[in-house]
């Protein structure tokens, strides 16, 4: 009885790491908004790291988080490194590149995992407004593929992006 017990969490397991492994080698996740005001005023929000820390909700789950900046005060080559609990983890934040209708930024992380992901802040005009795109894409190890079997990534983050967003619209829409 126990044996056979043990041959068959075994093979669970063993069918669950082989299922992993199916999983997609990249992960793409990505959240819209429409803002009631012109790309350049939220572009501003988004280019200053600054200006981008007041809406981030990554620098509120932690309100003891130790951060500085790095390089110039906005675009390519602005730096934000940061320290924080388990929710927030250890890592940097660059801008790469930027357009008065995309910035895109690298978010290396180094706790709680280590991962090195792109995020694009695309600005598209309509009319009185701006849609904000906020995406997310990187390499996705087998760990990440493990915990993607009983955790929804997307999910989850796409929760704190649609935060983010909406705390954008409600600064962006001030004045």
């Amino acid at each position: 009885m126990v044996k056979s017990l043990l041959i068959i969490a075994v093979l669970a397991l063993a069918g669950l790491l082989l299922f992993a492994t199916t999983r997609p080698d990249r992960f793409s996740l990505q959240r819209s908004i429409v803002i009631q005001a012109p790309p350049e005023k939220i572009h501003a929000l988004i280019n200053e790291l600054r200006q981008f820390n007041t809406w981030n909700p990554y620098d509120k789950k932690d309100p003891a988080m130790q951060g500085s900046y790095r390089g110039p005060a906005a675009g390519p080559g602005a730096r934000y490194e940061f320290k924080g609990n388990k929710d927030v983890g250890e890592g940097s934040l660059e801008i790469t590149a930027s357009t008065p209708s995309q910035v895109t930024m690298r978010l290396d992380m180094r706790a709680p995992m280590q991962a090195s992901n792109t995020i694009d802040f695309t600005l598209v005009p309509r009319g009185q407004t701006t849609e904000v795109t906020w995406a997310m894409q990187g390499a996705c190890p087998f760990v990440a593929k493990l915990m993607g079997v009983f955790i929804n990534m997307d999910a989850m983050i796409g929760r704190d992006f649609e935060a983010g967003l909406a705390r954008l619209k409600t600064i962006a829409e001030k004045t």
